[in-house]
């Protein structure tokens, strides 16, 4: 089996967590591939012993018969380790060197238990949704898909007015700081800081979630995720700033995109007992009460 493992910085407190990655690949006789920016900094830490391993820095340039690309990060660190997973079509691990961690959901003491799943084949695979530009502007492709959300948003402190269209019927204009798609997955970042709700994977929708709505009576709206969306924005600023996950590019106003579902999915790897209800347990604190 070979793997790829994507990866950015980590506190010295994850040092024998790393170590602890490379001896259960290296004992299951596992090829492995390492972004070559992370073995660089791997090699900082001396007391982290591994084989020679291949390196990559590049989406092209990994074997085409990997079985998995593994993020070892955040949330953001994932994010940046989907366009490697979607070139060649396998399914992204996050095992989280930090704190919150939605998307990079193995913590340091599952990683025994979740490799263990993994060798085994007891796992299942699930389809995120993605979303991506209609928009023939060249600037508004390069940001190619979303997996939690596209935003349009102000740069500078005057809102913006952002027409909103759903399969070419009006929707709503907006006066607002921004606007934000989100996908399932995405309900649960920046979507929910704005009073989104939580959706679950796989529900087939999307989410309207306006920033700092000038009419206060305006809220989040959930659509089906087969429509199309058009966003038509002008602002008193010269630019525009557009977000795919934690990607961002600033256009010149007034601005027109469309956004759709991407006819490619995302595959995630979803472990024993690692369900969503139980996620939004843990990570938002659901039920909670010091008062128990």
């Amino acid at each position: 089996m070979k793997i790829a493992i994507y990866g950015r910085t980590f506190n010295s407190d994850f040092i024998k967590y790393i170590q602890q990655v490379f001896d259960i690949l290296k004992n299951e006789g596992i090829e492995v591939a390492v972004y070559k920016p992370f073995l660089k900094f791997i090699d900082h830490f001396q007391q982290i012993n591994h084989d020679k391993f291949s390196v990559f820095e590049s989406k092209d340039e990994l074997d085409s018969d990997i079985k998995f690309i593994i993020s070892i990060g955040g949330d953001g660190t994932f994010l940046e380790a989907i366009p490697y997973a979607l070139n060649y079509n396998v399914p992204v691990i996050g095992l989280n060197s930090g704190r919150l961690g939605f998307l990079a959901n193995i913590s340091r003491e599952e990683i025994q238990t979740a490799f263990e799943a993994i060798f085994s084949k007891n796992y299942q695979i699930e389809y995120r949704t993605l979303l991506r530009f209609l928009s023939p502007d060249t600037c508004v492709k390069e940001l190619e898909y979303a997996l939690n959300e596209i935003t349009v948003q102000k740069k500078g402190s005057s809102m913006i007015t952002i027409d909103t269209y759903l399969n070419d019927e009006f929707l709503n204009t907006y006066w607002t700081d921004g606007l934000i798609v989100s996908t399932p997955t995405g309900s649960t970042a920046y979507s929910i800081s704005v009073g989104g709700p939580i959706v679950m994977p796989g529900s087939h929708n999307l989410i309207l979630a306006p920033i700092a709505s000038h009419n206060v009576t305006v809220r989040p709206i959930i659509i089906h995720d087969d429509l199309t969306i058009t966003l038509r924005a002008t602002s008193r600023q010269h630019q525009i700033q557009i977000t795919a996950d934690n990607r961002i590019i600033e256009i010149n106003q007034p601005l027109e995109i469309k956004i759709c579902t991407a006819d490619f999915k995302l595959q995630m790897l979803k472990l024993p007992n690692n369900s969503f209800y139980a996620t939004i347990r843990n990570k938002l604190m659901w039920g909670a009460d010091k008062r128990n």
